[in-house]
């Protein structure tokens, strides 16, 4: 009997020791936990903050790109006819006059082989001839390249019309 009381003893004072380092186990765990956990959080954090500063300078990159963009547009006038662009003269008239040009590209284009044969396209032909004659003759040799380009590009779009 005397052995089943000291076994029984001995099992319980090891049971109450093992129990004490588990509870301290468990407290240590939660401790580091939480410090982790703290840890943790401030590196998401400055994670978060850093991609925030990114996609700031990204956006602001992205902004000045369509501003150069949007000022590269506005150097050009838009063609009808399609491949053509029609640069920024000093004197207004010069890209209308261009501009109207291209119109009247467009319809030869669509017209095709018959372009000749209607009046209406003739006619516009030859005023914008005359008008081009006049225009040319007020600018100056870098305007005028520039304005016999574009000139020399409807007349080869136009030119498998014929």
């Amino acid at each position: 009997m005397k052995k089943v009381i000291l076994s029984a003893l001995v099992v319980g004072s090891l049971l109450a020791t093992s129990c004490k380092e588990a509870k301290e186990a468990g407290k240590d765990l939660k401790e580091t936990t939480k410090t982790v956990a703290k840890e943790g959080a401030k590196v998401v954090k400055e994670g978060a903050e850093a991609v925030a500063d990114g996609v700031k300078e990204g956006a602001e990159a992205v902004a000045d790109g369509a501003k150069d963009l949007a000022a590269k547009a506005t150097e050009t006038v838009t063609s009808a006819v399609e491949g053509v662009t029609i640069p920024e003269f000093e004197d207004p008239k010069v890209g209308e006059h261009l501009k109207s040009y291209s119109e009247y590209a467009k319809d030869y284009i669509a017209a095709g082989a018959d372009a000749y044969k209607d009046v209406a396209i003739v006619k516009k032909g030859a005023e914008l001839a005359t008008q081009g004659a006049e225009i040319v003759k007020g600018l100056d040799a870098t305007a005028k390249a520039k304005y016999d380009g574009v000139i020399t590009a409807l007349k080869a779009k136009m030119a498998p019309a014929k």
